[in-house]
């Protein structure tokens, strides 16, 4: 089976690519395709996310395992395509460049039938010129969160007291 995904950079401006890419092919299999219809060159740190319907980030799929053995990460190189999208899950999250912090919006928009004669992966459709830096992204706080009521309960301690 074939896989037809975009991947949408998250700016003000449309700037997506349409891939189809086989099925049975690895996460890895997939960022080197990005990569290249990005005009990335691919040396940088990258993750996937599951994530809801609502684009809420959840597991990681990382390129490398960078715990050093603390946590049981999955890698792209040991999942396919086909066990994380689906058409009840078509959604994932890619980050690209922890530094620079490129971030995809990654959806599954049709599953067909491999094409006799075709390679995959395979650009459909390119719209829009990556940028020369990235997006600014907006890390905002939650508003209602209150830290002097958070904070309030530490008042009493001694610092010479509850030294470690």
């Amino acid at each position: 089976m074939i896989f037809k995904i975009r991947i949408i950079l998250d700016a003000k401006e449309d700037i997506f690519r349409d891939i189809e890419i086989e099925a049975n092919n690895t996460l890895e299999d997939f960022h080197n395709a990005i990569t290249q219809a990005f005009g990335f060159l691919g040396e940088e740190m990258a993750s996937f996310y599951i994530c809801d319907e609502n684009w809420n980030q959840e597991e990681e799929i990382a390129l490398f395992d960078m715990s050093e053995g603390t946590s049981s990460l999955r890698l792209m190189n040991e999942v396919f395509l086909e066990d994380i999208l689906t058409r009840q899950t078509p959604k994932l999250i890619y980050v690209y460049d922890f530094l620079s912090m490129w971030t995809f919006y990654v959806e599954l928009a049709d599953i067909v039938e491999n094409t006799e004669g075709h390679n995959y992966p395979n650009v459909l459709f390119s719209f829009g010129e990556l940028p020369s830096a990235p997006p600014e992204k907006n890390f905002e706080a939650d508003p209602t969160f209150d830290f002097d009521e958070t904070f309030d309960r530490y008042d009493d301690l001694d610092f010479e007291e509850n030294w470690n």
